[in-house]
């Protein structure tokens, strides 16, 4: 073996190891394509936020996205990200702090919902630039929650407002979903028996204007390849 050819295979072993640690770290790969590499991200069980969850909970930590999603914007070897959603929910400010870098991209974006998109889940899904939900796919919509000791005054209750306004803006602005939909949809007293709020399922969230398009993973590929054409053809011009 020639010192010429140590360096080169030293380096793709040094990009396999990374590659893998990404994925146990972040649940994300990289695959290149004729029209670019293209990101996948997975946010997957509880969105952590500043309390870790109980041992054994699969968790999407936000330390890890953040900075994962501000290196793949300044990339010149990132041309897409394709994000796959299957959260029940979890931390309303790291749910929103993600939810707001991705929304923040200037790079294609799509998202998939797969089992479900629940709860801070629905503002990831909504803030790429296109979203896809699989037929099977479920959303559940409901108002804020907090857990531990809940001081029982109007402060409280107004804080509570707050949180949910930053929400609904925050969906409304990213999806064609009306305010007053959405509000109801949360706010929902006759669909789930133990609690307030609604669970829509792929068509339905598509019908309501909160995902753009009903589809699957091949569906949402075509969508990140075509705009990454057109961010392509954008650039050269």
């Amino acid at each position: 073996m020639t010192e010429e050819t140590r360096p080169a295979e030293d380096n793709d072993g040094g990009e396999q190891d990374q590659l893998r640690q990404d994925i146990v770290d972040l649940g994300a790969s990289t695959v290149n394509t004729e029209d670019g590499a293209i990101h996948t991200l997975t946010i997957v069980g509880t969105i952590e936020g500043h309390q870790e969850e109980r041992s054994g909970a699969k968790t999407t930590k936000y330390e890890h996205i953040l900075p994962f999603l501000a290196n793949l914007e300044e990339s010149d070897e990132a041309d897409g990200l394709l994000i796959l959603l299957n959260t029940m929910g979890g931390d309303i400010e790291a749910g929103l702090a993600i939810a707001e870098m991705i929304s923040g991209m200037s790079k294609p974006t799509v998202s998939l919902v797969l089992g479900g998109g629940h709860s801070i889940g629905v503002p990831l899904a909504v803030a790429a630039k296109e979203s896809f939900i699989v037929p099977s796919g479920a959303m559940t919509i409901h108002p804020v929650r907090l857990n531990g000791l809940v001081i029982g005054v109007s402060q409280t209750f107004h804080y509570f407002e707050r949180i949910q306004d930053r929400i609904c803006d925050f969906v409304t602005r990213n999806s064609r979903i009306s305010r007053e939909e959405f509000e109801h949809l949360m706010l929902n007293t006759g669909e789930m028996a133990a609690d307030v709020g609604s669970v829509i399922y792929g068509r339905e969230a598509v019908e309501l204007g909160l995902i753009d398009h009903l589809g699957g993973l091949s569906d949402a590929l075509e969508c990140l390849h075509r705009r990454m054409r057109e961010e392509k053809n954008r650039r050269g011009a």
